[in-house]
């Protein structure tokens, strides 16, 4: 059997790079072919060397900036390159704003055709860094070894990491010193851990033989400081029980929620596996604050699987514009389709008549009851159920038609099922939030045919990503 030829890298000199694109990754056209590069500004003249050649496209890295953009800035975290969390950390604030502003712009005039003249100015984070309340961490028996080094030239304990997965393989980890994502005691937290683990031989998860110990960390943290740690391990034992779990008790007084999770499952999710609730309560609590003057702030328990808008102060000013949007006078009925944990039917309750919130997940269902109950709202109804079955002619006779329908779908965007129940329905109004353009043009196309967009804000929910996202008005023709 004859061996495939290996293709000599093709290296394109001098191109300049046009665009920031969707992906995270920067844009060239040097000649037929578009290509992709990661890590890349929009104005640098660099060489290329193409590793992956497609159809209609190249993919390629950089090899020498022979010209560096103005839109760039020094990246504050040590791991840029290699982590594939803030992918655009090299590029001015200023600049990211500008290009999730054109990222909108596109997707609606490409893939919705709509013409998007009047999209108001993307609100802005006020923190660059630091602003997640939410970060997972693998352990892994097989880190990345920066230096390039074979493992089998290396200790046990030298091949051990806790970080993020690096983009693309699910058994390598890049180990973090330290996140600029979340605010501290995160980074603390995460140390303490590794230190612990290292002096007292707690072995890490071998995710290949689908063996060993330590396998994830879960912080979260509100604005009030309060901090909940997950731990899950591939199995029981005594080590992290009575001796780790203990010692971050008493190292960080600020955890108020210390919960044990062992896992011995094929995969990482936890949500259907029992939590053992160490120290403090099940949850951690957030306020955000009520858009009616005179109320005080709402109050949301977060528990460990619980959604929340990983950005706090930004999901504020999201709410804000879509509760602006809406436009409500108080007699209005409204559908929240993807509720999840009721923030924004709680959000917009004391404004309306009444809200009817849709979920898949129970548990979240569970917790959006528990919202309303415990900021004395009394206008909410939470059912579980999936939103293309659920959402018909029987469940509008049952709840009353909507004034409003408010819809906040996951990254895939709206089941076709889902878009023509609404263009049933007719609603004389839907504000769609969205954290992907590109599929929320998907389902603008579609409802365009009876609606009309009346308003688009694009809010930055993630600084130093490419991710954004974005709010439409849509009214009835």
């Amino acid at each position: 059997m004859m061996k495939k030829k290996r293709r000599t890298p093709v290296t394109i000199e001098q191109v300049e790079i046009i665009d920031a694109g969707a992906e995270g990754v920067a844009v060239a056209k040097p000649g037929e072919k578009v290509v992709f590069i990661p890590f890349g500004a929009p104005g640098d003249v660099v060489d290329v060397e193409v590793f992956k050649k497609k159809r209609n496209y190249f993919e390629g890295r950089i090899l020498h900036i022979h010209k560096e953009s103005d839109k760039r800035t020094s990246p504050a975290c040590s791991h840029f390159g290699l982590c594939g969390g803030c992918k655009w950390q090299h590029l001015d604030y200023s600049w990211q704003l500008h290009f999730k502003q054109k990222q909108v712009k596109d997707s609606l005039e490409r893939i919705a055709h709509i013409e998007a003249p009047d999209i108001r100015p993307i609100l802005r984070s006020d923190e660059m860094y630091y602003y997640r309340n939410k970060l997972e961490f693998t352990f892994s028996n097989r880190k990345w070894l920066l230096d390039g080094s074979p493992s089998g030239t290396k200790h046990e304990d030298e091949l051990k990491g806790l970080g993020f997965h690096l983009p693309g393989m699910f058994d390598r980890i890049l180990a973090i010193e330290h996140c600029y994502l979340q605010a501290d005691p995160s980074n603390a937290i995460r140390m303490a851990v590794k230190d612990y683990a290292m002096k007292h031989g707690i072995g890490y998860y071998d995710i290949r033989a689908q063996e060993g110990l330590l396998r994830n960390l879960i912080i979260r943290n509100s604005l009030a400081g309060e901090v909940m740690v997950i731990l899950v391990s591939g199995a029981s034992d005594a080590r992290i029980e009575n001796g780790l779990i203990p010692y971050l008790t008493e190292q960080f007084p600020a955890i108020k929620s210390l919960i044990y999770v062992v896992n011995t499952k094929g995969n990482d999710t936890i949500n259907d596996l029992p939590f053992q609730v160490i120290n403090g309560e099940p949850y951690i609590v957030e306020e955000m604050a009520s858009p009616i003057a005179g109320f005080p702030p709402l109050r949301f328990r977060i528990g460990p699987v619980s959604f929340y808008q990983t950005n706090p102060v930004q999901a504020e000013k999201l709410y804000r514009a879509a509760f602006d949007f809406a436009g409500f006078d108080g007699n209005e009925v409204v559908y929240d389709l993807y509720t999840g944990t009721g923030t924004i039917a709680n959000y917009i309750a004391r404004s309306v008549k009444k809200v009817i919130g849709i979920e898949y997940v129970e548990a979240a269902v569970a917790d959006a009851r528990i919202n309303s109950e415990i900021n004395d709202i009394h206008n909410t109804t939470f059912i579980a159920g999936d939103m293309s079955a659920v959402l018909d002619e029987t469940f509008s006779s049952a709840h009353g038609r909507p004034d409003v329908i408010i819809t906040d779908p996951p990254r895939a965007g709206m089941h076709p099922k889902v878009v023509a129940q609404l263009m049933a329905l007719e609603a004389p109004k839907i504000v769609y939030i969205s954290c992907n353009p590109a599929t929320q043009a998907r389902d603008l196309m579609v409802l365009k045919e009876k609606y009309v967009i009346a308003g688009i804000q694009p809010v930055d929910m993630f600084p130093q990503t490419q991710h954004v996202e974005n709010i439409v008005l849509l009214t009835l023709k």
